[in-house]
Order: C-alpha cells, then structure tokens, then sequence
C-alpha cells in the first residue's frame, strides 16, 4: 500500500506504468491472501487484511496493553495510539475506484475506456469460504471499527483487546519454531500444529500424570521443574509434549521447538520471551550428543549454571531414547585413560541429565499392551472392524513391521481405516 500511495502521489501520476504496476502487485498480495483462505470479511479485501492486522500488531501500545488485565497504558501513550488509528483510518477507506479514477484523469480516457481499465476493483475478491472470527467479542470489536466514525475513540476498546487475547506472533500462533538465519535467527509461527490431543495417549497414563502435574504447577504461576521424556522409540514422548499444547494453549501455553543444532541461539531466543504474558515450552525432540560434540554446554547453562536466570515464563521439555544424553564409555571410568582428569570428564557428562528436574521413564508395551492402544484407537477413531479381526490384524502389523509400540498402534490404524474408507466406497 505504500508502494501504491506513493505511485499514485498528490502531485499527480509521474508514471503510469509505475502506478499501474503498483496497483497490480497491490491487487496480487490482496489476492493471495483472501482468495486462497477461508476468512471473515470486515469489509473488503483490503478493509479486512488492514483490520486483522491492527488486531494483530506487536508493538509497544500492544505490548503494554497485554501487561495489564484492564489494558492500562500511561496517557502519552494512550494519545500516539489515538493518533495513529485516526490515520490508520484514512487508509482503511480508500477505495479502488480512487486509483481507477486517477488513472484515467491521467491518461484522459473516455467513459468507454475506463471501463476496460486494467486496475481490477480488489472489492470484488472473496475468500473460498466466509468463517466466522474466532470469538465473539473479536467479531464485535471488528464491527466496531468496521462502523465507527472516530478510531481514535476505539482506542480503549483495542487496549482492552490487548489485554484479553495479546498481541503479535503469540495472538496469532499458538506453536512455533526457531529459524536460523543470517541475522542469527527468528521466530516462525506454524499455523497448523499436530491436532494429536492427550485422549489419544491410550496406555501411559502415569507417565502422562506427571507430566500434567508438573504443567499444571508452570501455568499457575508456581515452581516447575524442566523435563527429560526418554525410553524406547515410538511410545509417545513427543506426541505426549505436543499434546500439551492442544489441552493448555487456551490458557496461554505455547510450544516453540528448538533442533539441537540451534542449542547456542537459547539466549536470543530468552531474551524474546522474556517478560511475555504467554508461559513457553521450549521442546527438544530426539536429543542426544555424539562424543565429539559440545554444544550441549550451552544446553547445560539454560538448565541451571548460566549467569542469566532463566526466564519464569520458559520451560524446557527434551525427549531422547537415551537416559545419559552424551555417550559415557567405560575409558571414561577406567585409571589408567590418558586423560590426566578422567573423573572429571565422566562427571561433566553425566551433569547434563541430571539438570533436568524430572525425568520420565517410557517403556515399549508387551503384547497385551500394544493391544490395548490398538483397540482404544480404534474407538476413539472409529474404526468398525469385529474384535477378533482388529486383534489377528493388529498382530500381523507388528510383526512385519515396527513391533509392539504406540507409534505402531497409530500407523495400524490408520492402515485400518483407509482400508474400511475404500470397501466402503466399493458398495457405494
């Protein structure tokens, strides 16, 4: 839109090629945004995308506001922002027939030609599917604007917005990874998280107890521990972390996973997160350490050790298949290993697990076990096989396949209703 505005200049149109190309780009970011999603329209295309925005925006009034339950913010700040919206309104009540209109008194088109003018009205693009916002009191606050004659005087009302729904990437997002770049990384949102729920965690209930117990103390505000997840592979750690996110994000968790190669970008990413409303997970999946390896120090320091306290808003959560998360060789323990300090060596290696306040423990399942998730899921999903046919099936997959675990219970499963889905369209 700055593009545009400054292409179509009061002074008058310098270039009108320049112009139409800036309209046209215009239209094509409008277009992508609306036309491929299903959204609420406040308005039209451009009145809409302006809107969620402002609705959106990270920004010191935002910030400030989200501090506060009332979204209290000291007087100058309250009158930049009503100064702001005032101009912001301008913006959202232009129309495309302004630039259509400037165009052809540039060009001195006839009535017949400005209306085969190449700017297409971006008033005319629709979404695949009009949804409702996501809550009531968003949708007033939209209609609000959409209608008010002032913005300015709306500026308590977007205060109060603020302070109930937050702002920024973590309004907008509820999970999150950390990108590295060249200027040392960002925050990406992930617009569709795995919807897994803890429901569906059918035979570790303990293990998830704990869990649970421990998340629970972290959202109220009280002390809570970091925690190792480890045991065999496919029994549910990282779908039990993620699952935590579908139960809690209401209440302002949110889940940023880290690979362990970003290990040294922690800080930056602390001090993001520091002093926010939203209480963070940070989720480590698959971690472990070859011998050679060192950036597990910087892993150690964000657990306990570094000079920096870390943030009461930030946990870490880790899952590994291993207990010891750096490889510890029987060299390491034996007197006669070249390395003067061996015992040291030894210590610093085990230090890492132990900074984990809570490790839990996740075992494969036995037969009976691995059934049971089989049979859970197949409820929960809908699967109508008879129980003998689910059993007899269920143990043919394992044994051709992964074996006993939760992950291959799940990929039965879904082998299972495919199947029922395809004999179903057969007697169609």
């Amino acid at each position: 839109m700055g593009d545009l505005l400054e292409a179509f200049s009061t002074n008058g149109i310098a270039d009108s090629e320049a112009a139409l190309g800036a309209y046209q780009r215009f239209f094509r970011v409008l277009a992508e945004e609306i036309e491929l999603r299903e959204r609420h329209l406040a308005g039209d295309a451009w009145r809409t995308l302006l809107l969620e925005a402002l609705l959106a925006d990270e920004n010191t009034f935002s910030r400030k506001a989200a501090l506060s339950p009332s979204g209290e913010v000291s007087p100058a700040l309250r009158a930049a922002a009503e100064q702001d919206l005032r101009h912001l309104q301008v913006l959202y009540r232009l129309e495309s027939s302004l630039f259509r209109a400037a165009l052809a008194r540039r060009e001195r088109w006839s009535a017949s030609e400005q209306a085969a003018s190449p700017l297409v009205a971006w008033e005319d693009l629709r979404p695949l599917a009009e949804v409702p916002p996501g809550n009531p009191e968003e949708a007033e606050l939209l209609r609000q604007f959409a209608t008010a004659g002032d913005w300015g005087a709306l500026v308590g009302d977007l205060a109060l917005h603020y302070a109930r729904s937050g702002s920024g990437l973590f309004r907008r997002y509820r999970a999150f990874r950390w990108v590295s770049d060249a200027t040392g990384g960002h925050l990406e949102g992930i617009a569709h998280p795995d919807p897994i729920s803890l429901e569906d965690l059918i035979g570790c209930e303990e293990e998830c107890r704990v869990l649970l117990r421990n998340t629970e103390q972290f959202l109220a505000g009280s002390p809570a521990n970091n925690v190792l997840l480890y045991g065999d592979r496919g029994t549910g750690k990282s779908s039990m972390v993620k699952a935590l996110l579908n139960a809690y994000a209401e209440r302002g968790l949110r889940l940023l996973e880290v690979q362990k190669q970003h290990l040294s970008a922690f800080p930056r990413i602390l001090k993001l997160l520091r002093g926010r409303r939203e209480r963070f997970i940070l989720f480590v999946d698959d971690l472990s350490f070859e011998e050679n390896e060192t950036n597990y120090k910087d892993l150690k320091a964000v657990l306990e050790g570094g000079l920096e306290t870390r943030p009461e808003n930030v946990l870490l959560y880790a899952t590994s298949n291993r207990r010891h998360l750096i490889p510890e060789r029987f060299s390491d323990r034996d007197h006669v290993d070249p390395e003067i300090h061996a015992r040291d060596t030894s210590q610093e290696k085990l230090s890492l697990s132990d900074r984990f306040g809570i490790t839990i423990t996740f075992l494969s399942p036995d037969q009976e076990g691995y059934l049971a998730i089989v049979e859970g899921l197949a409820k929960r999903l809908g699967l109508e096989w008879p129980a003998e046919t689910l059993r007899r099936r269920a143990l043919q997959w394992a044994a051709r396949y992964n074996g006993w675990s939760g992950r291959s219970a799940r990929q039965f499963i879904h082998f299972a209703l495919g199947e029922q889905a395809l004999e179903a369209a057969a007697h169609r």
